[in-house]
């Protein structure tokens, strides 16, 4: 057996050839036949004499697509299998491979080998693929002297692993609420309590998952309930994480430092859409000042509400803003969200979903029967493309133990046209899949808006996946344009027409109201300016922990007084002692400084979403211009072509504007 045939004898991770499952000893010889086959490109590369796209170029894609299978799947198995000893082995292997990755970024050798092909001829894609990968080259430091490429080394390797660290204590962390007065589950939905029914002992015992977390903050009536939920979420990894992150941030400035960079932010922005760490604060201060006083008037009118309702009420706290603004939401918009939750089960959800993206992108949705996962409760669909299958994907969407807690989009293999098809898989924490027959697992109208979010990242991984290169195949663009297909995707499910294709009541089979959509909608565009300063807490707070030398003289990094610093500059709500959000806040790996991404990408995703037609929302031309010009690219052209590809122009701040004032015109 060849070197590309021990790689290619088992496809996936958890594929094993003769075997019934996947243990940490073949997940390690699965590794390492890729790792094997990595090099081997590598050396395919450095031993032609004639450098050209097909000689060079072909040689270093191939070697990056195999580690990036290989680091993706680690990290899948990572977060969601649910043996501990299989995801420990999975962490140490991603680790290995990103030290792989990190030698590769550093390997003068391959640098000029890749710089010294002529690619003045070649397509726009390659030109471009070439560009941003020399870039991220000497980003990286490909052009330092040997000491400085050996420590920058050492420092990425200790980020990868505190990263990985950081990620497992968040998803191991989960913490329960025990309720032993079951009077604290008054306001709660009906089916969840029937679905949480005292044990032996006469108590209910609740954990910090998603499920969990947002109906007892949404609907509880007891303030004290609600209190331990929050600190109980948000004490989620701590202590174990606090010093880890300020290592993280420790470590990571001083690889800033290294690249001649003044701070980690300034390092983290120069490939990315925005530019400079300058012009995301700019960015920043901008949407402040645009919203602060809509959020003041947004929380001066949920006090006097409160207080309606409780006279001796100081101040509304942290715990207690998501359950006062459904209260308001009730009697200002005659909305209760629970009334559209019967209509939401999971399993139209996820029906209504793949219909709505099928017809939106002109694909069909297969399920793919017989293809292997890593749990049972995982389903497998191929995307088809007029008779061609293009792509495969993995729903793995509700919680277990040992599994990671939030909800994501993973890209698994790149696709490269002619060669391979894109794989990607959703990691998602919704209601339901608890084997129950009685429960429908019903969803709030929120939980519905995440899923098509989070559909958004897979289509986009999926259609922009057919490149020549798997270098920019399906998500492979800046960092701050990730965001925009699934933030767009998010305001289509506003639409009646369009929900009620699937949302059904799970007792009566009746659409839901188009007036009960209507009052929903009004309802849900109140509070809008007070999400974006929520938003700006946390980008705040990414981009400060990272714009800083952590062991100044005289100014150390304190995460928990810039914490309550950060949230009282944003938020009215009051403070709560003992909050340590930062420990489970794990974008703090991922997005590092650039948690503005969110933001940055709302305002095109706003202006994107206004080409369509309101009337034809899935058959209006806009949809297919949309696809072609900007998912159908996946990563072969800058973020800011496609959007002026797609728009004629710039994206304005005047739709985000009037989007986030569209409920205070009302009130």
């Amino acid at each position: 057996m060849n070197v590309t045939d021990a790689a290619n004898s088992s496809r996936h991770a958890w594929s094993v050839a003769d075997a019934t499952e996947v243990t940490p000893e073949s997940l390690e010889s699965w590794v390492s036949a890729r790792l094997v086959a990595h090099q081997t490109s590598l050396d395919r590369l450095l031993a032609v004499e004639e450098r050209t796209l097909a000689t060079t170029w072909r040689a270093y894609d191939d070697a990056i697509a195999t580690l990036g299978q290989a680091g993706s799947e680690c990290g899948l198995l990572d977060s969601v299998h649910p043996s501990k000893p299989l995801r420990d082995k999975a962490q140490q292997l991603a680790q290995r491979v990103a030290e792989a990755a990190t030698a590769l970024s550093l390997n003068q050798e391959i640098y000029k080998a890749l710089a010294s092909v002529d690619v003045n001829q070649a397509d726009e894609a390659t030109r471009h693929y070439v560009e941003r990968t020399l870039l991220q080259y000497r980003l990286a430091g490909v052009d330092k002297n040997d000491a400085t490429r050996a420590k920058l080394r050492e420092l990425q390797d200790k980020a990868t692993l505190l990263g990985l660290t950081i990620g497992r204590n968040v998803q191991e962390g989960a913490l329960k609420v025990e309720i032993t007065d079951l009077t604290e589950l008054e306001g709660l939905p009906e089916d969840f309590r029937e679905s949480h029914l005292p044990d032996e002992s006469g108590k209910v015992v609740l954990t910090t998952d998603y499920p969990h977390y947002l109906p007892v903050m949404t609907f509880a009536t007891s303030d004290d309930l609600r209190r331990r939920m929050f600190l109980a979420y948000n004490t989620r990894a701590f202590p174990a994480n606090r010093e880890l992150l300020v290592e993280l941030f420790r470590t990571r400035h001083a690889i800033a430092n290294l690249l001649g960079f003044a701070t980690w932010a300034d390092f983290a922005t120069a490939d990315q859409m925005i530019g400079s760490a300058g012009a995301m604060k700019q960015f920043l201060e901008r949407l402040e000042e645009a919203t602060r006083a809509g959020a003041q008037r947004e929380y001066g009118i949920i006090v006097d509400f409160a207080r309606s309702r409780e006279p001796r009420l100081e101040a509304i706290d942290a715990a207690s803003r998501g359950y006062w603004l459904e209260q308001y939401r009730r009697k200002e918009f005659a909305f209760d969200s629970q009334a559209v939750r019967p209509y939401f089960p999971y399993a139209q959800v996820e029906a209504g979903v793949l219909a709505t993206a099928a017809r939106l992108f002109k694909v069909e949705f297969r399920p793919a029967a017989d293809a292997e996962t890593w749990h049972p409760s995982v389903s497998v669909w191929d995307v088809v493309d007029g008779e061609q299958r293009v792509g495969r994907f993995y729903l793995d969407m509700h919680p277990r133990e040992g599994k990671d807690k939030w909800f994501s989009a993973a890209p698994l293999v790149p696709g490269i046209a002619g060669r391979q098809i894109p794989e990607a898989a959703l990691i998602c924490n919704f209601p339901g899949g608890n084997d129950k027959a009685e429960d429908p697992g019903l969803m709030q109208h929120s939980d519905v808006v995440t899923y098509f979010h989070e559909f958004g990242h897979l289509m986009h991984a999926i259609l922009g996946g057919q490149q020549q290169w798997a270098g920019i195949s399906g998500i492979a663009t800046e960092g701050d344009f990730v965001e925009v297909p699934s933030q767009m995707l998010e305001e289509f499910f506003r639409d009646a027409k369009l929900l009620q294709t699937f949302a059904r009541h799970y007792q009566t089979g009746e659409a839901i109201p188009a007036e009960l959509v209507a009052t929903m909608n009004q309802a849900g565009a109140f509070g809008r300016a007070d999400w974006v300063q929520t938003q700006l807490f946390y980008t705040n707070y990414a981009l400060d922990v990272h714009d800083r030398d952590p062991d100044a003289p005289g100014a150390p990094l304190d995460l928990d007084a810039l914490l309550r610093a950060d949230y009282e500059r944003f938020l009215p709500y009051r403070w709560i002692d003992g909050n340590r959000m930062y420990a489970s806040f794990t974008h703090l790996c991922g997005y590092s400084s650039n948690y503005y991404t969110y933001l940055y990408d709302k305002v095109i995703a706003i202006d994107f979403f206004n080409q369509f037609d309101r009337d034809a929302l899935l058959e209006g031309p806009a949809a297919m211009r949309y696809r072609e010009a900007v998912l159908d690219r996946g990563g072969s052209a800058p973020g800011r072509a496609m959007v002026q590809g797609f728009l004629g122009r710039d994206e304005s701040m005047e739709a985000f504007e009037e989007w986030i004032g569209e409920a205070l015109m009302a009130v």
